[in-house]
């Protein structure tokens, strides 16, 4: 007879909760600031089409300033390395707040800074990195990888901002 009580007693509570209302879900975190995904994309095909120009094959990845991708582009022939070199140079932009050529060659002389970039296999301290900035407030990053040389990276990264720049908000 215990058994059955409580048993019944157990089903009475299931059913009190299953009619509780519902508590409100917790709203959403707001988006995290950067280029809207139109610029974002004017940007990465402006650097591709740099790049083509240049006679390299190359991708280009546009964060925002919680490092979430906003938009990819591969040109016509681009290299997988090229991809994640890409996305892993506006990364590391984006977390040290800096040209990925400068750091990198900050890094030569800071052991504890190539340390740092060393122990992150999500950072690439090469030339192609570059943050995007409001007012002083960084939004974002564009990077490029796939050039024969960073440097051609960083130009056609520097090209893609270059032509948002004014726009971003």
């Amino acid at each position: 007879m215990k058994s059955l009580v409580a048993s019944l007693a157990m089903i009475a509570a299931a059913s009190a909760l299953a009619q509780a209302p519902a508590t409100a879900p917790a709203p959403p975190p707001p988006p995290a600031r950067g280029p809207s995904l139109d610029l974002a994309l004017e940007a990465a095909h402006t650097a591709v089409d740099n790049c083509n120009a240049r006679q390299q094959k190359v991708s280009v990845s546009v964060v925002d300033s919680a490092g979430v991708l906003k938009a990819l582009l591969a040109s016509d022939g681009a290299h997988a390395r090229g991809v994640a070199s890409s996305t892993s140079k506006a990364v590391t932009a984006l977390t040290f707040n800096s040209v990925t050529a400068a750091l990198g060659e900050k890094a030569k002389t800071d052991p504890a800074l190539a340390a740092r970039i060393a122990a992150n296999p999500a950072f690439n301290a090469r030339g192609g990195g570059v943050t995007i900035s409001v007012g002083g407030t960084v939004i974002g990053a564009i990077g490029v990888g796939g050039a024969r040389g960073s440097d051609i990276d960083e130009a056609c990264a520097v090209a893609g901002l270059a032509q948002v720049q004014s726009r971003l908000q």
